[in-house]
C-alpha cells in the first residue's frame, strides 16, 4: 500500500542501533520503496562488520543506494551526498517508487532538507598544496593564517583539527571569500513533501545495553580482521573520515599498540554510545517528526497510518 500524499520522500532518523534498518526494509517491501542509505561510514567499502552494513541476505528484494560507493582511502562530502542524494529521489520518483532516506548521519540529513552552503568543491592541487604546508611548517602555522583572513572561522575551529583548518583555508583560495560568510548562503533544498520517522528505546539505558552488545556481536563477526586488512594497506591511515569512524578508530589504535584490547573495546562502547547521545540530541530539536518505539511491534502499522495523512514540505525552522 503506496502513501496517497505522492511524490513524498519517506525519512527514518534514530541512533545507532535503535533498530532502523529492519523497519526500513519491512517498510520498503509493502510500499514498492527503494532505500538510500545516510550513513557516512555504509559508503565505504570493505567495512561492513563495524558499520553493521546491512548484508546481502537483508538486501535482496530491496533496492539500496549509497552503499559501498567509496574506497576507504577517499573521502565523501555532505556535499557530495546532498548532490547523490537529490538525483536518486528524482529517479526513484520518476520511477513511480519511493525513497526510503533511513540513516543517523544527521549532517547528511540537514545537507539534503534544508540545502548546502555554496562552497565550492575540493581542488585537488590545492589540497595538495596546503597539505604539503601543514607537513612543512606544521598546524599552528596553518591555523594562524585562518585566523588573518578568517577570524571567526579559526575562533570555531580547534586548533588541533587540521582536516576543517585546511578546509577553510582552500576555500578562501578558491573563492576568495571566507567560510564563514559562504556557509551563510545555502541551496539546493530538497522540494517534496516529507513523511519524517525517528526509531529509538525509550530508555537511554536500553539503548546503551544494545550498543554493548552489538559490539561484543562484532567482535565476534570478525571486526577485528576486518580492520586488519585496512591496517595492513600504506594509503590508510589514521586521520581519514572512514578511519575516524567509530569503533574503526579505537580498533586502529589497539592495532597501532596505542590501546590494549579491553582498553578498545571499552572506548569503543562509550564512543558509540557519545555517537547516539549526540543523534538524539539533534534529533530532539528537529522539526516534524514522528517517534516510534524501538520495541513497538506495530511500528510498521504506525508509519502505513501515518503515511495516509496529508504531509507538508520541509520546513526551515529559523
Amino acid at each position: 500500500m503506496k502513501p496517497k500524499t505522492s511524490p513524498a520522500v519517506i525519512c527514518i532518523y534514530g541512533p545507532t542501533a535503535a533498530g532502523k534498518t529492519a523497519l526500513s526494509i519491512d517498510l520498503a517491501q509493502q510500499i514498492d520503496g527503494e532505500i538510500i542509505s545516510v550513513d557516512s561510514a555504509l559508503v565505504y567499502r570493505g567495512m561492513d562488520i563495524g558499520t553493521a552494513k546491512p548484508t546481502a541476505e537483508e538486501r535482496q528484494g530491496v533496492a539500496h543506494h549509497l552503499i559501498d560507493i567509496c574506497d576507504p582511502a577517499e573521502t565523501y562530502s555532505a556535499s557530495e551526498f546532498q548532490r547523490d542524494a537529490t538525483a536518486l529521489i528524482n529517479d526513484i520518483l520518476k520511477r513511480n517508487r519511493t525513497p526510503i532516506l533511513i540513516g543517523g548521519t544527521m549532517l547528511y540529513f540537514k545537507a539534503l532538507l534544508e540545502g548546502m552552503s555554496a562552497l565550492p568543491e575540493s581542488d585537488a592541487t590545492i589540497r595538495k598544496q596546503l597539505q604539503a604546508e601543514l607537513d612543512s611548517h606544521g598546524l599552528s602555522a596553518l591555523h594562524q593564517r585562518l585566523a588573518q583572513v578568517d577570524p571567526d572561522a579559526a575562533a570555531r575551529i580547534h586548533p588541533n583539527d587540521p582536516q576543517r583548518t585546511l578546509r577553510a583555508l582552500e576555500v578562501y583560495q578558491l573563492s576568495g571569500k571566507p567560510i564563514t560568510e559562504l556557509v551563510q548562503q545555502r541551496q539546493g533544498a530538497l522540494n517534496y513533501p516529507i513523511y519524517q520517522f525517528a526509531v529509538a528505546p525509550q530508555q537511554r539505558a536500553t539503548l546503551h545495553e544494545r550498543i554493548a552488545r552489538r559490539f561484543e556481536q562484532m567482535l565476534a563477526e570478525g571486526f577485528q580482521h576486518e580492520v586488519e586488512a585496512l591496517f595492513e594497506r600504506k594509503d590508510l591511515h589514521s586521520d581519514l573520515p572512514s578511519i575516524r569512524s567509530v569503533g574503526y578508530r579505537q580498533m586502529w589504535q589497539y592495532l597501532s599498540g596505542e590501546l590494549k584490547y579491553q582498553e578498545m573495546k571499552e572506548r569503543g562502547i562509550i564512543a558509540t554510545r557519545q555517537l547516539a547521545k549526540r543523534q538524539l540530541t539533534w534529533l530532539r530539536g528537529w522539526p516534524d517528526v514522528y517517534w516510534l518505539d524501538t520495541f513497538a511491534h506495530d511500528k510498521l502499522d504506525q508509519v502505513r497510518s501515518r503515511l495516509q495523512r496529508p504531509t507538508e514540505k520541509f520546513s526551515v525552522k529559523d
